[in-house]
């Protein structure tokens, strides 16, 4: 791979990306409000990112395979410290911790199972559920971020935040089955 790829605008995005994960940990640190929202403004930012660094790459045909490895890496990273963050702050608790883990455990999964399915040069195309999927995670991440912060301008930010992360959680089981799916063919082989 070329030098201008590994600094290509699209691979700096995700560079940016796996940076801001350790920075939007740190903010659970500090009590104060402020704290709340500069880690949802980080997420935010991080998030947006994760749709231009494909686009870009795409458009610009940048497409590099440190992009390809780490994207996927860049995303997992980002939802899973920031589920484990807000476990750790209590704004993700009782029984909405099984959602947390139903969400970390497909990650995990879905991630062995491509790594299994790419030695055997299988591919296992992204769904436009598990975009949806994806969306939908993001997004309520975003309200449990500003958690007890944005209950204060708007209510009910925690308990949408719930709400959505029940749906993710939801549709996480739908298309990891669907990726399983996919590859047990693969997996029974001899």
């Amino acid at each position: 791979m070329s030098r201008k790829l590994i600094f290509s605008l699209p691979n700096i995005l995700t560079y940016g990306r796996i940076a801001a994960v350790p920075a939007l940990a740190v903010c659970f640190y500090f009590p104060e409000d402020s704290a709340r929202w500069v880690a949802l403004g980080i997420f935010l930012a991080a998030a947006v990112t994760d749709f231009f660094d494909g686009y870009l790459a795409r458009a610009w045909q940048q497409q590099s395979a440190l992009g390809r490895m780490l994207d996927p890496i860049a995303d997992k990273l980002l939802v899973s410290v920031s589920l484990l963050m807000l476990a750790w702050d209590g704004t993700i608790g009782e029984w909405s911790i099984i959602a947390a883990i139903i969400i970390l455990c497909r990650e995990i999964l879905v991630s062995g199972l491509r790594e299994f399915l790419a030695e055997l040069r299988v591919s296992v195309p992204v769904t436009q559920l598990a975009k949806w999927k994806t969306t939908v995670q993001l997004v309520a991440l975003g309200f449990l971020l500003a958690g007890q912060a944005g209950d204060l301008i708007f209510p009910y930010t925690t308990s949408t935040g719930i709400v959505l992360l029940w749906v993710a959680a939801i549709l996480t089981l739908y298309t990891g089955y669907d990726y399983f799916r996919a590859g047990i063919g693969h997996l029974i082989e001899d």
